[in-house]
C-alpha cells in the first residue's frame, strides 16, 4: 500500500466519522444563531454590547444566517460573544465510498451507453443485463483507480 493511498484512507475515516457524528443534526428553523441566543436568554442587544457593535448589528447578521450570506468570521465572532464556538464541517451523503460509488456509476453507465450506440448501429448491442453487468464491473474498476478525469462531467 503506497503512502497516498494510506493517507487517503486517514481522510476517508475522517470524513466519514463527522458524517456519522452530524448525522441526526439538524439547522434550527430560525438558525443557529436565534437558536442558542434564545437558549442562554440573552437579548440581541445583550449580544451586541458584548461584540461592540449595534443590536441591528446581530438582527442582520441572524437574517443573512438564515439567507445563507453570513461569513464563516460572522459565525465565529457572534459564538464566541455568546460564550459557544462556531462548528462547521463539510460531510459526504452517507460515506465516502458512496460519493465514489454513485460518481463511478455515472461514469460507467455514460460510457457503456455510448459504446452501446455504436455498437446498435452496427447491430451489435449487448443484452440489457449484460450491459448492466458490464456497467457495474467498469464502475468498480473506476471506484478503485480514480482516473483522472473521474470527476469531470460529461
Amino acid at each position: 500500500m503506497s503512502i497516498k493511498s494510506t493517507v487517503r484512507k486517514q481522510y476517508v475515516r475522517i470524513a466519514d466519522r463527522a458524517a456519522q457524528q452530524l448525522e441526526s443534526i439538524q439547522m434550527p428553523s430560525e438558525g443557529w444563531l436565534v437558536t442558542m441566543r434564545k437558549a442562554l436568554g440573552m437579548s440581541g442587544a445583550e449580544v451586541a454590547v458584548r461584540m461592540n457593535v449595534s443590536r441591528n448589528a446581530v438582527y442582520q447578521a441572524e437574517r443573512n444566517e438564515r439567507d445563507g450570506a453570513i461569513t464563516i468570521n460572522q459565525m465565529q465572532k457572534l459564538a464566541e460573544a455568546m460564550g459557544g464556538r462556531f462548528v462547521y464541517a463539510i460531510v459526504p451523503e452517507g460515506s465516502v465510498d458512496e460519493v465514489i460509488r454513485t460518481q463511478a456509476r455515472r461514469k460507467a453507465e455514460a460510457r457503456i451507453r455510448r459504446a452501446s450506440a455504436h455498437m446498435a448501429l452496427e447491430k451489435q448491442s449487448l443484452p440489457s443485463a449484460q450491459t448492466k453487468q458490464r456497467i457495474e464491473e467498469l464502475a468498480d474498476e473506476l471506484a478503485r483507480d480514480l482516473p483522472p478525469d473521474f470527476w469531470e462531467i460529461k
